[in-house]
């Protein structure tokens, strides 16, 4: 799995108080869960950028004062109004724990019910995947070459090499839907 560097600095003091001088000066309030001792710290939120507004799921790279870490981000909050990032939670990666982790879906091949007329929809963008850190997917694929209309592939028909998938087995994944023009076609 890639990886993002993030540089983090520790917090002197926490509460409400700072927490909110530390997102005025643009610093998202930041804690490290999973190792020996709770690390408390703030990243300046431009550095999020490549981490959580992109579709790929990414470990990290964390470095707080010089201390390196191999985590994964945990949790984040937003605000309600203005989308500005509130907290993060980051989870020291053990290599021999398994975590749990959000990875996107990836479709290849083309579909026998889009070369009918039909329109391929993707239902399920991330789906749950639980490993361990080594074995961890940039992405889960589905192939969707003998798709045809009105068909859906599930995640229990999804394939799972190294890691398992934690979604529930009948949740659809990917469908062919059949447009209208061809549902007249076909009554007629």
């Amino acid at each position: 799995m890639k990886s993002v560097e993030i540089i983090g600095f520790k917090r002197a003091n926490l509460g409400k108080t700072e927490a909110k001088a530390l997102r005025l000066e643009s610093n998202v309030p930041c804690v490290l869960y999973g190792g020996n001792e709770q690390v408390h710290f703030y990243v300046p939120a431009i550095l999020f950028r490549d981490l959580v507004y992109t579709p790929n799921a990414y470990t990290v790279s964390l470095n707080v004062e010089g201390k390196l870490f191999d985590a994964i981000l945990q949790d984040i909050q937003f605000h309600p109004v203005n989308d500005m990032i509130l907290h993060a939670d980051f989870l020291v990666l053990d290599p021999a724990k398994e975590v749990k982790m959000n990875v996107p879906v990836r479709v290849e091949g083309t579909s026998v019910g889009v070369q009918k007329g039909g329109k391929l929809s993707v239902k399920l963008r991330k789906l749950t995947v639980k490993a361990l850190p080594a074995a961890l997917p940039d992405f889960v694929t589905v192939d969707v070459s003998a798709l045809d209309l009105g068909k859906t592939i599930k995640v229990g028909q999804v394939k799972a090499e190294g890691f398992a998938i934690l979604n529930a087995p009948n949740i659809p994944v990917v469908s062919i839907e059949i447009p209208r023009a061809l549902k007249n076609a076909a009554r007629q």
